[in-house]
């Protein structure tokens, strides 16, 4: 007989997350500190390697087999997997920065996105900064929906929801082909935490529940291909892509997210929630 590990976590676990969490921000914070035209996606890497490891830390991404740095940086058409390496950014490139720790054998992930201002792109700037904005807001959508859900479907509809109300008209495409997943020992866990509208209405939400949010949504068709690095998810049609994403927890006093210094406050205050500290 195969026993399956629940998706629900005791409290003492839950305590036992948050430190990873936050060596995760702490990484993401010290990468997006000298995100700039001219720093190479290798330097990037290096940073966040380095935080990680000041922090007692691991970095799970160079758990993953095969592959051997500290993040993803994906830039332009790439919306998620992005390698590091010798590329250097450009004024105007939007770029997605995916990045997680391991602590005492528990897991933190977290992405954002952030534009590179270009004085002679501002058409371009302007688009990209609606398509990071309308993807964070999004996120957060999902977040916020968390904390009533009563099964765990219901976030993608809030994240789907979201994006139709405010992406410009035409719309803006969803990956259909990656998700967002439960978080624990390992990085990715069941159950998987859909960016759209499914019929299943998925697991319950109850206290335990630790899930990492991350809609990645592109300004074109969300048809993407990989890369011949085998890595490198890329949209078909060349449109720009972003990725933010969070590792939430569900407990007996509401939500917190792990991956936020602040449990998410601020950002979840628009939709009014309020998380609260694990105790």
């Amino acid at each position: 007989m195969v026993l399956r590990r629940s998706i629900y976590k005791s409290p003492a676990q839950l305590r036992a997350m948050i430190e990873p969490g936050l060596i995760t921000a702490a990484a993401l914070d010290a990468v997006r500190e000298i995100v700039a035209p001219g720093v190479t996606t290798g330097e990037l890497d290096a940073v966040a390697a380095r935080v990680i490891a000041e922090r007692g830390a691991t970095s799970n991404f160079q758990l993953v087999r095969g592959y051997r740095h500290t993040i993803c940086a994906s830039v332009n058409e790439q919306v998620v997997h992005g390698i590091p390496g010798e590329r250097m950014l450009q004024p105007g490139d939007i770029l997605s920065v995916d990045c997680g720790a391991l602590f005492k054998g528990w897991n933190g992930d977290s992405a954002f996105t952030v534009v590179l201002d270009d004085p002679t792109r501002p058409d371009v700037v302007a688009e990209r900064e609606r398509l990071s904005e309308v993807t964070r807001g999004s996120l957060w959508a999902g977040i916020a929906a968390l904390a009533s859900a009563r099964h765990l479907g219901e976030i993608g509809a809030a994240i789907e929801g979201y994006i139709e109300t405010h992406a410009p008209d035409g719309g803006y495409g969803i990956l259909r082909d990656y998700v967002g997943h439960g978080i624990g020992r390992k990085m990715h866990e069941s159950p998987s935490v859909f960016n759209y509208r499914v019929d299943d209405e998925g697991p319950e939400v109850r206290p335990g529940l630790v899930v990492a949010i991350e809609p990645m949504v592109v300004i074109g068709d969300q048809e993407t291909d990989v890369e011949d690095d085998g890595w490198t998810v890329s949209t078909v049609d060349g449109t720009a892509g972003s990725h933010w994403e969070h590792s939430v927890a569900v407990h007996d006093g509401g939500v917190w997210v792990l991956t936020a210094p602040d449990g998410g406050a601020e950002a979840l205050a628009p939709f009014g929630v309020t998380p609260q500290p694990i105790a």
